[in-house]
């Protein structure tokens, strides 16, 4: 596998705890994906288009974990 697909399993892997969802629910919210897709992505069988990447890390920017700090914040 490499280091980029590795990265992204690992960040929807993080997303998916932080939000208390399995990571496969996330890729249907993000882009429709059909089940089994997070499997064969794990193992190595398929992978997503950059265009998909990029759909999954906009989906989970724009919802962020309940609690997640807001970067534009300020802390005093």
């Amino acid at each position: 596998m490499n280091e980029p697909m590795e990265k992204l399993i690992r960040d929807i892997e993080a997303y998916a705890l932080a939000v208390g969802r399995k990571p496969q629910a996330v890729l249907r919210a993000a882009y429709g994906a059909g089940w089994g897709v997070w499997e064969a992505w794990k193992a190595g069988a398929s992978s997503p288009t950059y265009a998909v990447g990029d759909r999954i890390y906009a989906y989970m920017a724009e919802n962020p974990p309940t609690g997640a700090e807001d970067p534009e914040k300020d802390v005093a």
